[in-house]
């Protein structure tokens, strides 16, 4: 006894010294999931390890009978201790931790089998299987469903049937991927097995749901004790590295069949018609995914797959809008203007810096004709079709949605069924009663300390994005000083004969372009990483329930600093740049230092079209390959490490040991990558009308590289059970919205359509205009204003050689009095008119489409019918069971047994045997 307390006493200055000391998480004892606990100071045997049996596909121990559930893996602590004799210390610490919880496990009625790796020695590798009885126990803890009886409701008719002879091509082949029987099932209780569908013990739980429920088991045992707190948990054994890695097996290699009899080679088919490239036009096979990987992946990539279909109709639409600009840009009267010699030739434009020359207006006759592709009246319509198209997009979501909870067995996965997370359940310390079942429960904080950590993660999270905007402030600042710095210096001809080269593509305008989107790219990259670590530990510090309300939490606070993060340029394009820029002669000073930036000659919306096609374009390239190149490096080189050994046979459990591990924030990145593209798609949609079918491009390919990873690169995930896609649900809700008022303030304020509209019905004739019908004829010169360039303070301003002789006036864009006027260089009639209409556009756009994507999700259900009647129907037989098990305990308990034990006695013993039996 005394030694154990030395040797720990050893153990932790030794920790001190090597500045290790771990933050552990402990546990009280009535939260730990064990038949009964191991005594503190009880010596426990090692697991007992055997010999590879040359058997590189087996999925069992090495008796063919016992199923391998998962898998740990550990270094052979006497090799690490000959390796590393300074931390001998830290090594018997870990291992007899590791021997404990192993001990712990087997307490818990799993069964261990150790074998070393093939081909490094110092690998050993722990095989995990769950016995019936304890698959019984955890099968009722973890309320699985399973299958109680075939589904007797016929299949009704889909619009589909009629063309099947076409529409079979789209799908996976039937021969290799054979539709699964449908069941009605039930939650499992080891007291009524004779109700369930029992056929075969070995595969009456699928393997997913005996990883689910060994990660369980995994997740809930001790690894040590210490006086009368224990500490538990796979998770923690892995940060702290006493275990290596812990994942449940692939089937079979992903492009070779296992040649173990009875194995379903599921993972080759995955491959073979799912992740394969050639299957890019299939529709994916969601309930063998759901069967292999779980709810939670088959459930992401449902709903991708259904939004790529929904993309293929707005593309379609998009593009229609597209080749409508493309065919009315040689047409347009504006631009004709603009690019006509006798008018846009003879225009003379005021300089839009204060270091900048002036300009003729025809300059700007490309920039004008490629304008006209995306602001004409199509893009208006586009923009009204997108509106009702995401609304349609989220509500048909729904009731696909409800269909594969129904299909999946997730449509009563209540909090209440799934376990709290063992960090929750450490810190439970504080008493209340349930306001549901009006038991006393532990927490781990009172009202009044759950307002304060919520309080302190909401600043926290406001503080960060504060901190970006000010980034972006910063960045503007930065553009403003070296445009004008940049200005000065590029104007003598001198400093320009060190890039004679490139001589004419130095401009002040693209050296500052370039520097900034350098900067802000760098400022972006370290934001996104501390924040990343920010926002798990503020989620970590507000202690959520469960894993589900610690992902939705997590899911907010990223998203939020994303969106302001990966928007932000384009919200500043749209709605900020070159709206207050004065005039010339009185521009606004940023500062009191920096001229304001003015939108080029072409107008703000080419920019935010050039942004926007640039970011969804590189984005979508650059994340395809990352996700692509990343994890094959990874293998390859894991692969080439290994060297000659990689040639020897190895077993299944070492091949996958090779292959990448599941990131902690599993899919989040998956769906922040989609749902920041569906914000490109949805919030600037009328400046970009390509947008979805470069996000239809884009998802094509994103579904086969995904799935090709997590098929061929990436180590089998622990299933999880997911009902929906979570707090990602309400975010496309709140873009949706969002949407609606974006695009019609880029009409409004960003386009020049609601000022040709006024012009041409108002403007262009009596008693404003000269026409007799109503034309766009003379819009040009109706929407710029008059400046006397006698009247600029700064005698700077040009460049004197090259200003056009004999001018007395320059022309800007603005609605303002000519020079002589009594209200010079004010905003004149028309101005106000414009601004009106554009305010009443806005109004009523936003109007009509909010009541149109009401009256649309109030007719859509969100269940579909027929789905509600077969809940009704597994509802009906659940009870009719339920009611037949109290009717023969009832008649158990009334009738006289004959043997003339008592009913109780007969209960008891009942009782037993069904134990004994499970």
């Amino acid at each position: 006894m005394d030694d154990i307390e030395m040797e720990s006493d050893i153990d932790e200055l030794e920790n001190a010294k090597l500045g290790m000391i771990e933050d552990e998480v402990v546990y009280p004892e009535e939260f730990l999931p064990t038949y009964h606990s191991i005594k503190e100071m009880r010596k426990v045997n090692p697991t007992v390890q055997v010999e590879y049996n040359d058997k590189s596909d087996s999925l069992f121990f090495n008796d063919g009978v016992r199923r391998i559930d998962f898998i740990l893996v550990y270094e052979d602590e006497e090799i690490r201790e000959r390796k590393e004799y300074e931390k001998r210390h830290q090594i018997q610490r870990h291992k007899r931790r590791r021997e404990y919880f192993e001990a712990s496990l087997m307490n818990m009625g799993m069964e261990l089998e150790a074998v070393k790796s093939v081909v490094d020695e110092g690998v050993v590798f722990v095989k995990v299987h769950m016995p019936w009885k304890v698959l019984c126990t955890y099968a009722e803890v973890l309320h699985i469903k399973v299958p109680i009886q075939p589904n007797d409701m016929a299949s009704r008719p889909s619009m589909w049937d009629c063309i099947s002879c076409f529409t079979k091509h789209f799908y996976p082949n039937e021969d290799l991927i054979r539709k699964e029987p449908e069941f009605f099932t039930a939650p499992f209780e080891r007291d009524r097995q004779e109700y369930f569908h029992i056929k075969d013990k070995d595969h009456f739980f699928t393997p997913s749901m005996r990883s689910r429920m060994a990660f369980y088991i995994l997740s809930s045992a001790p690894y040590e004790i210490r006086g009368n707190i224990k500490k538990f948990g796979i998770n923690k054994l892995l940060d702290s590295g006493i275990y290596k890695a812990a994942y449940p097996l692939h089937d079979c290699r992903f492009n070779v069949r296992s040649q173990e009899e009875g194995c379903p080679n599921e993972r080759l088919l995955l491959y073979e018609e799912w992740a394969h490239p050639k299957n890019f036009y299939k529709v994916q096979p969601f309930d063998l995914i759901r069967k292999y990987f779980g709810e939670k992946i088959g459930i992401y990539f449902a709903w991708l797959g259904f939004y790529t279909f929904m993309l293929a109709l707005a593309a379609a639409v998009g593009l229609a809008c597209f080749f409508y600009g493309y065919r009315t840009q040689e047409t347009s009267t504006w631009s004709k203007e603009v690019c006509d010699p006798e008018i846009g030739g003879k225009i003379v434009m005021c300089p839009q810096c204060d270091l900048c020359k002036y300009w003729m207006l025809n300059s700007t006759c490309d920039t004008s004709k490629k304008l006209c592709i995306f602001d004409n009246f199509g893009t208006l319509v586009f923009a009204v079709f997108m509106s009702v198209w995401v609304t349609l997009f989220l509500e048909f979501w729904k009731r696909y949605q409800a269909e594969l909870e129904y299909d999946w067995d997730t449509v009563e996965f209540l909090e209440q069924e799934e376990p709290p997370r063992p960090e929750y359940e450490a810190k439970c310390i504080y008493e209340r009663k349930n306001p549901i079942t009006g038991v006393k429960e532990k927490v781990p904080y009172t009202a009044c300390g759950r307002c304060i950590r919520v309080s302190i993660g909401i600043g926290t999270v406001l503080f960060w994005i504060m901190l970006i905007l000010a980034s972006i402030v910063a960045i503007i600042v930065y553009r403003l000083a070296v445009f004008f710095a940049l200005s000065i210096k590029l104007r003598n001809t001198d400093e320009l004969k060190n890039f004679e080269p490139i001589k004419e593509y130095v401009t002040p305008q693209m050296a500052t372009s370039v520097t900034a989107s350098l900067i802000s790219f760098v400022v972006i990259m370290i934001l996104n990483i501390l924040y990343e670590r920010v926002a798990i530990w503020i989620t970590d510090f507000e202690l959520p329930r469960t894993r589900t309300d610690y992902e939705n939490s997590l899911t907010l606070k990223m998203f939020l600093f994303q969106f302001v993060n990966y928007y932000s340029s384009c919200f500043y394009i749209a709605f900020v740049k070159g709206k207050a820029v004065g005039h010339p002669g009185a521009p606004v000073y940023l500062l009191g230092k920096y001229r304001n930036e003015e939108c080029d000659p072409g107008g703000c919306l080419i920019e935010l079209t050039t942004q926007l096609s640039i970011i969804m374009g590189g984005k979508a390239i650059l994340n395809n390959i990352q996700e692509v190149l990343l994890p094959w490096l990874k293998n390859h080189m894991s692969r080439l490490c290994c060297g000659r050994a990689a040639e020897k046979v190895t077993p299944r459990w070492e091949q996958d040991y090779k292959l990448q591990a599941m990131s902690k924030l599993g899919l989040f990145y998956e769906y922040l990558e989609m749902v920041i593209q569906f914000g490109f798609v949805t919030l600037f949609v009328a400046s970009f009308p390509l947008a979805p079918a470069l996000a239809l491009l884009n998802n094509l390919l994103e579904i086969r590289v995904d799935a090709w990873k997590f098929v061929t690169q990436f180590r089998r995930i622990v299933p999880e059970k997911c009902q929906d896609i979570g707090a990602w649900q309400p975010i496309l809700q709140g873009v949706a919205i969002l949407a609606v008022a974006t695009n019609a303030m880029i009409i409004a304020f960003t386009s020049d359509m609601i000022p040709r509209l006024v012009y041409y019905w108002s403007f262009s004739v009596y008693p404003y205009g000269d026409h007799n019908n109503h034309s766009m004829q003379g819009f040009i010169n109706n929407s710029l204003s008059y400046f006397n360039i006698n009247d600029f303070h700064n005698t700077s301003i040009g460049i004197v050689n090259e200003e056009p002789q004999n001018i007395t006036f320059c022309r800007y864009r603005d609605y303002r009095f000519p020079p002589g006027h009594p209200r010079q260089y004010e905003h004149n009639m028309l101005y106000w008119h414009v601004i009106a209409a554009k305010m009443a556009f806005i109004i009523v756009v936003e109007h009509i489409v909010y009541f149109t994507k009401f009256i649309l999700a109030y007719v859509i259900p969100d269940v579909p019918y027929a789905v509600k009647e077969q809940i009704k129907r597994e509802k009906y037989l659940t009870q009719v069971i339920l009611h037949e098990t109290k009717l023969k305990l009832m008649t158990k308990r009334s009738v006289p047994p004959a043997d003339g034990t008592t009913a109780n006695e007969e209960s008891i013993v009942t009782n037993e045997e069904e134990d004994d039996d499970c």
